[in-house]
């Protein structure tokens, strides 16, 4: 019985193993697939229409059945054009150089005083006393003082490359652009996605465009891991920094 039990957990062990392997293996592959927006896909160049084989025919026996040609429609550029990225599925490279500084200071100050002095009032020319202290004598005042000022500033910079394609070609010409970069690291990820509107007199000769000449532009940069969580605030230091916490 003591045989048959560690061939058991011998054969056991290794089952074992391959399947806590495949779960982990899995839960890094959904990991790593989550990072991954469908509305910053590539596009895909739409595969141009075949052109249409001719058969023979009575009048003309000898014509003879076409199957292919070394032209492609896909691929085909006219002698004078360039690579530039110009049709839906075209490749774009966009140098990333955004820099904004900014920074706001307001100041408030207020004051107000009042004074109401008021004697005691005279009956037959003589004052209303007790004990010869005038008893309805009425002197008020109020003063009022606020003093407010705030200050804020925020800088950021973005250098870097992405290569985008283009999704769709609007009736001016201009190009509608779509695409991300995903970085892993050693502890952790980093992803880049931008889109926006191209103009193609702004493509260069290189097939490259700067971020700044991109209108409607969306560019997001952020981090997953370790150490994007070490820099994220708990839940609760994020509670007593909200506005549900009165102080």
């Amino acid at each position: 019985m003591t045989t048959r039990q560690n061939n058991r957990t011998g054969l056991l062990l290794p089952i074992v193993g391959l399947v806590t392997a495949s779960l982990l293996l899995g839960g890094c592959a959904t990991r790593q697939q989550s990072l991954r927006d469908p509305a910053y896909a590539p596009v895909v160049a739409p595969s141009p229409n075949p052109p249409a084989p001719s058969f023979p025919s009575a009048s003309n026996p000898m014509q003879q059945l076409m199957t292919g040609s070394i032209y492609s429609p896909a691929t085909s550029r006219s002698l004078f054009e360039d690579y530039r990225a110009r049709r839906v599925g075209d490749v774009l490279t966009v140098v990333l150089r955004e820099q904004t500084d900014a920074s706001k200071q307001a100041g408030t100050a207020t004051k107000k005083a009042s004074n109401v002095d008021m004697s005691s009032p005279k009956i037959f020319g003589r004052g209303i006393t007790r004990n010869g202290v005038p008893i309805l004598d009425t002197n008020i005042k109020g003063k009022v003082d606020f003093a407010g000022e705030g200050s804020s500033s925020q800088s950021n910079s973005l250098k870097g490359n992405i290569t985008v394609t283009v999704a769709q070609v609007l009736p001016n010409g201009n190009l509608v652009v779509r695409g991300e970069k995903l970085l892993y690291l050693n502890q952790g990820s980093e992803v880049v996605r931008i889109r926006g509107i191209v103009r193609p007199s702004d493509i260069s000769s290189t097939n490259t465009v700067y971020s700044t000449q991109i209108a409607n532009a969306e560019i997001t940069y952020k981090g997953k891991g370790i150490v994007a969580d070490s820099n994220d605030a708990g839940w609760l230091t994020r509670f007593f920094n909200s506005g549900w916490w009165p102080l």
